[in-house]
């Protein structure tokens, strides 16, 4: 019989503006989180990830490396980042010089479930829950759809 290699979740080498709000467990590494900002249960922020002042991160939210999200944001419950686009028809398996990079605005709000691929999104943009966001968003306003578009 094989034992597993067990990991524990883990919140380790983290800068924090005060009165952050965390609810474990969370897997919080080598990333930034502002001011007054809130993380909800089972998040997991990767290395080198910022999390503007007084954003919103709630339960079973994923944000990889490469991922900058603006002041006064709220991500919802389930929103996942990519990095990985599969240019090469699989997974980069390592090889971070294939990752591309995600920056969202401020005061933009992802609906839960949502998915956020390599993109830029402006300021004062709703994405409505389960949208996939597949291009950059240069025009506030609120999107939904797969891909996502303008409703508004």
């Amino acid at each position: 019989m094989h034992k597993p290699k067990i990991f524990s979740s883990s919140i380790r080498d983290v800068d924090f503006g005060r009165d952050v709000k965390i609810v474990e467990p969370v897997n919080l590494y080598e990333c930034k989180i502002g001011e007054g900002c809130f993380i909800g249960p089972f998040v997991e922020i990767q290395k080198g990830v910022i999390v503007g002042d007084r954003t919103k991160v709630q339960s079973h939210s994923f944000i990889c490396e490469l991922v900058e999200v603006g002041k006064d944001c709220f991500i919802g419950h389930g929103v996942m980042f990519i990095n990985d686009t599969f240019s090469t028809g699989q997974p980069a398996s390592g090889d971070r010089t294939l990752w591309k990079s995600t920056r969202i605005g401020n005061s933009v709000s992802i609906g839960s479930n949502a998915t956020i691929l390599p993109v830029s999104i402006c300021d004062n943009v709703v994405i409505g829950a389960g949208a996939v966001v597949t291009k950059d968003i240069s025009i506030p306003g609120t999107y939904a759809g797969n891909p996502a578009r303008k409703l508004n």
